[in-house]
């Protein structure tokens, strides 16, 4: 599968006693956790793919037929 890169997500770190939380503010869903702020990044990036590839998979299954799909992208 052709990699893509997707740009413009707001990742949130939050400290908390036990390391720290995590989530990107844009995509409901993708949250993560970890003991210290790299391992949080590398889990919440995990978490983003994850999700994306779930979310594609579900749409492939659920929308069989005539689709029509294109890329799209806004500024705001």
């Amino acid at each position: 599968m052709k990699k893509e890169k997707i740009s413009g997500l707001t990742a949130v770190y939050r400290k908390v006693k036990e390391g720290y939380i995590a989530y990107v503010e844009e995509i409901p869903g993708v949250n993560t956790q970890g003991v210290d702020l790299k391992e949080t990044k590398e889990n919440l990036l995990d978490a983003l793919r994850l999700i994306l590839e779930v979310n594609r998979e579900m749409a492939k299954k659920e929308f069989i037929g005539d689709v029509l799909k294109e890329k799209i992208s806004i500024d705001i």
